[in-house]
């Protein structure tokens, strides 16, 4: 186990959380994966729009399947998924750009109270720095690191290697680190991190 993978210890996440609330953040410490995947669906109200974004953790967890799949909320996925990528680029920018919720995690989360996002893409990007009216985003315990130097550090050796083997498996071309977004704070009641005791994702 390297630094970047074992879970954080039980002070590391309160001092995390303390942290985040004190940005803005509202910030719940869950035992585990099913008991994100309830909250989740407590959050999210029937009928509201959601996009997931490309995310282990909430694959893993079934929470990306549960927003997408069922019918009880307007995934936004399955629908741009579907669109004409030529015909309709306009349209499928808007509807990731501005969902009511965005769901998905980040790279790393700071005992000081940032969070850092990290896409070769950038199609959560909009949603994550303010478009989405709610975002939620799940967090196992193995991305809660003691400053912005290691979180930084983390994204670089863990996390991007891991990306970029799923990415070329699954698109055919490595990650990369295009777009790096840091959160320092976020206006009271937009954002929810349900940080993890167990570790999760990449």
């Amino acid at each position: 186990m390297t630094p970047f993978t074992a879970a954080a210890p039980a002070e590391s996440l309160e001092r995390a959380a303390t942290a985040l609330k004190e940005h803005g953040f509202a910030v719940e410490i869950l035992d585990d994966v099913a008991a994100a995947r309830d909250r989740v669906r407590e959050l999210v109200p029937a009928g509201a729009s959601v996009f997931t974004s490309a995310s282990e953790t909430t694959r893993l967890s079934g929470i990306e399947e549960d927003l997408n799949t069922g019918g009880r909320f307007d995934a936004v996925k399955p629908r741009v998924l579907a669109m004409d990528r030529a015909t309709r680029a306009d349209d499928i920018r808007r509807l990731i750009a501005t969902p009511d919720f965005v769901v998905g995690s980040v790279a790393a989360v700071t005992e000081t109270g940032s969070v850092v996002v990290a896409s070769g893409s950038g199609s959560q990007v909009p949603a994550y720095a303010g478009g989405a009216g709610r975002a939620i985003w799940v967090v196992g315990a193995q991305k809660v690191v003691p400053d912005m130097a290691t979180a930084l550090r983390r994204l670089e050796e863990h996390a991007l290697p891991l990306e970029s083997a799923r990415a070329q498996a699954v698109y055919g071309q490595p990650s990369a680190i295009n777009r790096l977004l840091v959160l320092n704070a976020d206006g009271p009641g937009r954002v929810t991190i349900l940080l993890l005791r167990e570790a999760v994702g990449f």
